[in-house]
């Protein structure tokens, strides 16, 4: 990516330098095909493809902070293993679910 856009720059650095030595040229064109030809043109494509390394970095950076928000969490809960809370009702699962069919006994 960097290589084609060096190249491009001395390109239009080789027009600019031709404008202002040409007889007919002055320095406010040359100036002018520095920035229209050189300047802009290839800031709106370095930040175009710049755009997946920006995005690289900010995903990157989120997952740094989501993951010592993390580790905060779990340093002020001791006692548990994880930063998920246990469940607060007091019972196990199976006990809290009311029975659905009721047991049938044998006759006798």
């Amino acid at each position: 990516m960097y290589l084609v856009a060096i190249a491009w720059m001395y390109v239009v650095v080789m027009m600019t330098i031709a404008e202002a030595a040409s007889p007919g040229g002055t320095l406010l064109g040359a100036f002018f095909t520095l920035l229209l030809y050189g300047l802009l043109p290839l800031s709106i494509l370095l930040y175009i493809l710049g755009t997946p390394g920006r995005k690289r970095r900010i995903k990157a950076l989120q997952e740094q902070e989501a993951l010592a928000a993390a580790q905060a969490t779990a340093s002020a809960n001791p006692g548990s293993q994880s930063g998920i809370s246990p469940d607060a009702g007091g019972q196990s699962p199976a006990a809290s679910q009311t029975p659905r069919i009721a047991p049938v006994r044998e006759e006798t």
